[in-house]
């Protein structure tokens, strides 16, 4: 069964996509906690960073940069930004798909959470 995020980057659920390429789409988050909130997502459907293999090291590292390269076109590299990866309900995730949140646009506090 398909996830939410799938659905958005097939195009079954509406999202605005502001990157894409063959391994994942960069996502506007619906429910944004900073100015700029995308999130990075794989299309191979990894529930979290504990169920990745050691086959999918590239692909996460293709995760980052990425991030790095939409930060960049949304203008908060400069000033800075946070990347998260949350993992399981406590953790923070709420969608059993592996995705990484850029925030920026404003000043991050420490410690999260």
């Amino acid at each position: 069964m398909a996830t939410l995020f799938t659905k958005i980057i097939t195009g079954e659920i509406k999202g605005k996509i502001v990157f894409e390429d063959d391994q994942c789409a960069a996502l506007v988050d619906i429910q944004p906690q900073a100015p700029t909130h995308i999130l990075v997502v794989p299309k191979k459907e990894i529930l979290n960073v504990s169920a990745a293999r050691p086959e999918d090291e590239r692909l996460l590292g293709h995760l980052l940069l990425v991030a790095a390269k939409v930060a960049e076109e949304q203008g908060v590299a400069g000033a800075g930004y946070r990347l998260v990866i949350n993992n399981g309900r406590n953790g923070g995730q709420s969608v059993d798909h592996l995705h990484v949140h850029l925030l920026g646009g404003r000043a991050m506090t420490w410690p999260p959470g």
